[in-house]
């Protein structure tokens, strides 16, 4: 009986040092200072990827060889990466929305080219939203515009087109692919509703269109400092001009 009764105590004191040590171990824990960020003074990296704890990418900044291709809902599609550097952003389901990217080299011959572009993307869909500056071949463009995108979803789109491309007979894959880029229920794939900016021929201009794109009012400053004002039909024929044009 005292063996056991002695057994027992030892059980005790064991359990009641491991329980202490335990409880001991908690506290400290919940009082040490959390481990403060990472700094660096300076990284040399090609790509960073910024995800959401579940894997979703919400971000990616690369050069251009490292540079991500378009994703839908975390599925390349389209076409590879490699071509686009710069920044890259993704929406809260993983699908690319938008980004920022930049080129630009002088030829052997001296001529440049060179273009910077930033948009964000109708969802489920591409580019609605862009300012832009394109130079080359010795003219430069520079501006902000807005657009129209039917409501189909890019990813079922593109996925149509690449089987349309497999196509072996040349003149039915002509056919079909005017079918898939002619209007949906009316509306074109796309239309360039609006454009403010500079144009290749120097002038200050604001294009204002319908939802087929064909420009319908034009306010101009010209290279040489002419102001006018456009009305278009539904075709692009200039119907008005305020003030009308000077005749010889």
């Amino acid at each position: 009986m005292s063996d056991n009764l002695e057994r027992d105590v030892r059980f005790l004191k064991r359990y009641a040092m491991v329980s202490t040590l335990g409880f001991c171990a908690l506290t400290l824990a919940a009082f040490r200072p959390q481990r403060a960020p990472t700094k660096f003074d300076e990284i040399d990296v090609e790509r960073i990827n910024i995800k959401e704890p579940d894997g979703k990418y919400r971000m990616v900044i690369s050069n251009r060889p490292r540079s991500i291709g378009p994703i839908y809902k975390s599925k390349p599609f389209g076409y590879p990466g490699g071509g686009r550097p710069g920044i890259i952003f993704f929406n809260d389901e993983g699908t690319e929305n938008g980004g920022l990217t930049f080129v630009g080299k002088r030829a052997p011959d001296g001529s440049v080219s060179a273009s910077t572009h930033m948009s964000f993307d109708q969802f489920d869909q591409d580019q609605v939203l862009n300012l832009d500056y394109a130079e080359g071949n010795g003219q430069r463009r520079i501006g902000m515009s807005i657009d129209d995108r039917t409501d189909a979803n890019i990813y079922d789109m593109v996925l149509e087109r690449d089987s349309i491309m497999k196509m072996a007979d040349t003149v039915a894959r002509a056919a079909a692919l005017r079918r898939w880029s002619a209007p949906r229920n009316g509306v074109p794939l796309a239309a360039r509703r609006v454009f403010i900016g500079r144009d290749a021929a120097k002038s200050a201009i604001l294009n204002l269109s319908a939802r087929d794109g064909k420009p319908r009012l034009r306010l101009v400053v010209d290279s040489l400092g002419d102001a006018r004002i456009e009305f278009m039909d539904s075709t692009g024929v200039i119907t008005r001009t305020i003030p009308e044009p000077t005749r010889r």
